[in-house]
Parts: C-alpha cells; sequence; structure tokens
C-alpha cells in the first residue's frame, strides 16, 4: 500500500493582526512572506459557503490570509477574522492544536531572538527527555505575543 502523506504543508492560526504576527515570525524564525491569499482592504471572505467550509460561526468574516514560509519546513498560514467571538487562546491541557516546533540549529540564539521579537519564554531551553529525537536535542517552549 502506497503511503498517503508526504508531509505537512501548512498550519493555519487565527491571530489579532497578521501584519504584528508576520514581523514577529520574521524577527524569531526568520520568515519569509510566501503571498497574501486575501489582502487587507479586499472583499472580506464571508456568507454560507465560507462559513460551512471552514466551520464558522454565523456571520464571521476573513479580511487577510497570508502564508509565511520558512528555509526547511513547512509553511504557516495566518487568518484574521472580524465580527465572530473570539475564545481565549488554547493551552496545552485544552482540545485542538496547542504547539508547533521548529528545528533551529542554536537553541539559545533562537529562544533570544523569539523574546526579542515579543514572545515569551516558559522554559529555558533543556535537554529533550528520553530517547527522542535520535536519542538527543534541546527544547524550550515558549507563548507567542497573541498567547499562541
Amino acid at each position: 500500500m502506497a503511503n498517503l502523506t508526504r508531509g505537512i504543508d501548512h498550519i493555519g492560526i487565527t491571530v489579532p493582526d497578521i501584519e504584528e504576527a508576520t514581523t514577529f515570525f520574521k524577527k524569531a524564525f526568520h520568515a519569509k512572506i510566501a503571498y497574501d491569499n486575501k489582502k487587507l482592504g479586499d472583499e472580506p471572505q464571508q456568507g454560507e459557503a465560507v462559513e460551512k467550509t471552514l466551520g464558522l460561526k454565523k456571520g464571521a468574516k476573513v479580511i487577510h490570509i497570508r502564508i509565511l514560509s520558512f528555509d526547511n519546513g513547512s509553511n504557516i498560514e495566518l487568518f484574521h477574522f472580524i465580527d465572530t467571538e473570539q475564545r481565549e487562546p488554547v493551552i496545552a491541557s485544552d482540545l485542538g492544536v496547542q504547539h508547533f516546533a521548529f528545528y533551529v540549529d542554536d537553541i539559545q540564539q533562537s529562544a533570544n531572538a523569539f523574546v526579542e521579537a515579543g514572545g515569551e519564554l516558559l522554559t529555558e531551553p533543556g535537554e529533550l527527555l528520553g530517547d527522542v529525537e535520535n536519542g538527543s536535542g534541546e527544547f524550550v517552549y515558549g507563548r507567542a505575543p497573541w498567547a499562541c
């Protein structure tokens, strides 16, 4: 049987301001703007078909969508919605996507860039526990400026 999955193309994240999120990802992870699916100022994506396709609450409007790319790995798609009630961002114990991870060459330098870009470290860099990632590696947990 053939493998059905070739890899992750992108992860979608709803943010309060795409320009601020883009600046954060550029400073913290050297992201590049690949393209905007919907530019700020374009007619919003809205209506029953969009609500059904994206599983949105009635009346929600998508006003900006941007794809960010990174030198190695998957892309991130940023969404900005209006006219819908927003919940607090999830934490690790909530259902749903709770984090994503980057491979980096220097974890301390990357952690410093993350903080300088406006993020908050939840841990200091440390060794991975157990025999994961080929037996070695480090990790650090952080929260983006919009609490993701």
